[in-house]
């Protein structure tokens, strides 16, 4: 109470205005820091920006032989990389993605990952009823996986948090204006907004953005007060929005992934009633386990409730990943032992692991597959990579299988 004179008495509405001021002066006060952090990280613009991949890595990417892309180097033929000192090249992302359409155009098969007329828009949405999953951790190396594989992907973040709008470089209360999130398009009045309205392009080439901040509370406050008045003249219902502003831009898109907020809401309920696949986090812990068992309960019975509204579900899969996870913990590995028991090939071969390398990426807003492997421990880097690779890849298979391709 240091705003108060020395020995007086704070009646309760003024320690409740002084509370409210307290909390407002240090929302201030931590937002300046972040844009001073981010200013320091990532200058002149302030804006982050992607390395650069080395020749061997970009033909790794690409499917072909180092030597391969250093011929075209010399013979001139597609991006010109940037040539260092000793003669290392490097491209960019976007240099990657034009040698993938540049050889497609001039070999007889394709390098390129784009989805086929005859093949649907896949939406992954993944999610847990329990914050501190790795919920959001998962969606950004996921969403970076697949366009670094040269899919076209649009990552939406849905939880009010803002954590993967920030993974991806956007300050929700300094980059964000009144009405440029999801809400702008799902919301039910005359400011409703189309959805490429609000899409960002991000850093990451053939990666877009659809950001958050708190106003996507605004959709789980409004939405009650529609069903209350029973109104039909706002268009679908709310477990069909998101399904209905994804067709907009399907043709875009190869992927969407939306990081979840960890609440069963209703935007989550119209993020499961849009997906095709579904990704649950877990964390091997007993609480967890249990936490995860109320989600599971409570998300039945409102999608069973969805389904009687006339919302239907075009699930191609559902999938637990175990996240954080000790392999020389007992207790850990026991409780996998009977995730795996209980729920066969619903639960995937790959774990996330816990990492001091995700950890250090993340303390800068990054993930692995942005700091490559001159951050950190090149040890600790290497199995924090493999178990990424092992666990999105794994993903990226069942998606191709839900689109009819051969492994």
């Amino acid at each position: 109470m240091d705003d108060l004179p020395i020995g007086a008495s704070a009646s309760p509405s003024a320690e409740g205005d002084f509370i409210d001021a307290a909390i407002r002066r240090d929302a201030l006060t931590l937002s300046a820091q972040l844009t001073q952090l981010r200013a320091k990280i990532f200058p002149p613009q302030a804006r982050k920006t992607l390395r650069r991949f080395t020749s061997s890595e970009a033909a790794a990417l690409i499917g072909v032989t180092d030597a391969y892309l250093r011929q075209l180097s010399l013979n001139k033929q597609g991006p010109a990389p940037e040539v260092q000192s000793a003669g290392r090249r490097s491209y960019s992302l976007a240099q990657v993605n034009e040698l993938r359409r540049y050889l497609s155009g001039s070999d007889r098969r394709t390098y390129l990952s784009h989805r086929v007329k005859t093949e649907t828009l896949q939406v992954l949405a993944v999610t847990n009823f329990k914050g501190g999953s790795g919920k959001t951790t998962t969606a950004a190396h996921l969403a970076q996986y697949l366009a670094l594989r040269g899919y076209r992907i649009l990552a939406i973040d849905l939880d009010p948090q803002s954590s993967l709008s920030a993974m991806f470089g956007v300050q929700p209360e300094t980059d964000l204006a009144e009405n440029e999130t999801l809400y702008a398009a799902l919301r039910y009045d005359e400011y409703r907004r189309p959805l490429q309205e609000v899409i960002r392009s991000t850093y990451f080439d053939g990666l877009d953005l659809v950001p958050a901040n708190l106003e996507l509370q605004e959709f789980e406050h409004d939405t009650p007060r529609i069903l209350a008045r029973q109104d039909r003249g706002v268009g679908a219902p709310f477990f069909a929005r998101l399904a209905e502003v994804l067709d907009e831009v399907a043709n875009d898109y190869d992927l969407v992934v939306i990081d979840c907020p960890p609440q069963l809401g209703f935007l989550t309920l119209a993020a499961l009633c849009a997906a095709t696949g579904v990704i649950v986090t877990v964390h091997p812990q007993m609480l967890d386990i249990a936490s995860m068992g109320q989600f599971l309960f409570m998300a039945s019975d409102l999608l069973e409730v969805v389904r009687r509204a006339g919302g239907t579900l075009d699930y191609r899969f559902l999938r637990y990943l175990v996240t954080r996870y000790e392999p020389q913990d007992g207790p850990q590995t026991q409780v996998v032992g009977l995730l795996r028991t209980l729920f066969g090939e619903r639960v995937l071969t790959n774990a996330m692991l816990k990492s001091t390398a995700v950890s250090d990426a993340g303390l800068t807003k990054q993930t692995l597959y942005e700091i490559g492997r001159q951050g950190g421990s090149r040890g600790s880097y290497a199995r924090a990579l493999e178990a990424l690779d092992a666990v999105n890849g794994e993903i990226e298979l069942l998606v191709r299988k839900a689109w009819g391709r051969v492994a």
